[in-house]
């Protein structure tokens, strides 16, 4: 199996979370089954929130970049980053290497598509994603309209206390709230597009069908690496890439 290195720390819970999913994934009889994973927990990475909503804070892509780097040094044969708003910078860690990057977003526009052919698509995340447009290329690509939270500043708010106190029933009530006023604005289906939403995933309610950007992740991360047998250094044996979710 091919190892996939991880890009995380955006933040620490929602990377234990994806790792937690990958192996819940797996049907193993032995540790040998389970996907081999490198992981960069790096919880110093710039907050994404600064640099892309306020406009103070420092450039994360370089560090992104670096972190891409030195995880296919250590033997990574693809690369995935399981946070939404760190996308804005996925076209820098896509070409810091010459391995693969399985971009989440791309990913899941490619979802929605399946579940709501030519719908609109709620986006349940950060308000960095309507602010530099994170899902916009993606989603026209793929024929989907985007759909907002009216009230960002709640789900600005429902991150940050998710990443300070962890999740919680208000914090899921808000959530659905916030789902309820999407569907009212056309919505047909609900991506969950914050990974730190990902951690209450189960406890959102919404009226239309709903799925997660992080398990949309998880499968790709999944098949990608059971789709061949590598040598022991991680460098021979690739095979391409397909940028799509699983039916």
């Amino acid at each position: 199996m091919r190892r996939i290195g991880v890009l995380g720390g955006m933040g620490p819970e929602a990377t234990i979370f994806f790792m937690q999913q990958v192996v819940a994934a797996v049907q193993a009889g032995d540790d040998a089954d389970h996907i081999p994973l490198l992981v960069d927990n790096n919880t110093q990475v710039p907050s994404r929130i600064k640099a892309i909503l306020e406009g103070t804070g420092e450039d994360p892509g370089p560090v992104l970049v670096d972190m891409a780097k030195g995880l296919v040094t250590a033997g990574a044969e693809a690369l995935v980053m399981p946070c939404n708003t760190a996308h804005y910078y996925a076209d820098q860690v896509a070409a810091a290497t010459d391995r693969p990057f399985l971009n989440m977003v791309e990913m899941s526009c490619a979802e929605a598509a399946r579940i709501a052919p030519g719908g609109k698509v709620g986006l349940l995340g950060s308000p960095a994603l309507q602010q530099v447009g994170v899902f916009e290329a993606a989603l026209a690509q793929a024929g989907l309209a985007p759909v907002y939270a009216k009230e960002q500043g709640r789900a600005l708010a429902t991150i940050r206390s998710i990443k300070a106190q962890g999740p919680s029933e208000f914090a899921a009530h808000t959530l659905s709230d916030i789902c309820a006023q999407m569907v009212e604005d056309g919505a047909d289906v609900i991506c969950i597009c914050c990974t730190e939403f990902s951690l209450l995933a189960s406890d959102i309610a919404a009226n239309v069908p709903m799925f997660d950007a992080l398990q949309v992740l998880v499968s790709a991360a999944v098949e990608y690496s059971r789709s061949g047998v590598s040598s022991p250094g991680g460098r021979e044996g690739d095979v391409a890439l397909t940028c799509a979710a699983s039916p």
